[in-house]
């Protein structure tokens, strides 16, 4: 089983950029996501490659449930 995490984007050079999620400052290849990326978007993120855009409202949620589920985000 794989899980992604979605985060936000704070910065994007070529096909990496700068995510942060819970204080968290991570870099990740973006070469999967066809659409182009912005400063503030949502990535879904998985072992270092940014797999699919995701709205704020579902990433907002899905980051709530984590939190939940773990007592940390």
């Amino acid at each position: 089983m794989c899980l992604g995490i979605p985060m936000r984007v704070v910065d994007v050079f070529g096909e990496e950029a700068v995510l942060e999620q819970g204080g968290m400052r991570i870099r990740a290849r973006t070469d999967l996501i066809e659409d182009p990326i912005s400063v503030g978007d949502y990535l879904l993120v998985h072992a270092g490659f940014a797999i699919q855009k995701v709205d704020e409202r579902e990433a907002l949620e899905t980051l709530a449930m984590l939190g939940e589920m773990l007592g940390t985000l």
